[in-house]
């Protein structure tokens, strides 16, 4: 009697762990955020430094991908309205002082510059560029899931003259 009472309560603890542990992933994919609509300032768009592309870097992956458009500015970052990246926790947009990121471990280890958390899933966004930092030496701009550590989706930058 005991060990059968014992049983369920161990695969009810077990159950609601699975359930509760399932739930924390398939929340982004069920309850995606809205569509951001940020817009740039004629301000913010004085002087444009580069540009770039997000990319699925690795196709084998279905889950980790991203595609659009990035500019960057002397003192913003500039997502596109195209841009789009596959659901997931704590995303950030991160600077990255490396040329042709292209797995995680390109980002791990760096002195990479994070720029906050990614608030939406698709459309255009900016994020403030903390004064002091020299934009030639960070070639690339990447979306990372802190969460896990995992490169979600690299855009390698083009400097304008």
């Amino acid at each position: 009697m005991w060990r059968s009472i014992a049983i369920f309560l161990i695969g009810g603890l077990l159950g609601t762990g699975f359930g509760v542990a399932l739930g924390f992933f398939a929340f982004p994919y069920v309850f995606p955020p809205p569509e951001a609509m940020d817009s740039l300032t004629a301000e913010e768009r004085s002087v444009l430094v580069a540009r770039g592309e997000f990319i699925h870097a690795n196709p084998s992956d279905p889950i980790h991908y991203g595609s659009g458009k990035v500019e960057v500015y002397e003192e913003t970052v500039f997502l596109d309205a195209d841009f789009e990246v596959g659901p997931g926790p704590k995303f950030h947009v991160y600077l990255v002082p490396k040329e042709q990121v292209r797995d995680s471990g390109d980002v791990k280890g760096t002195m990479f510059v994070d720029l906050g958390r990614l608030r939406s899933f698709k459309g255009s966004q900016k994020y403030a560029i903390p004064a002091g930092i020299s934009l030639k030496d960070f070639p690339s701009v990447v979306i990372w899931c802190a969460q896990f550590g995992v490169l979600i989706s690299p855009a390698d930058l083009s400097f304008e003259s």
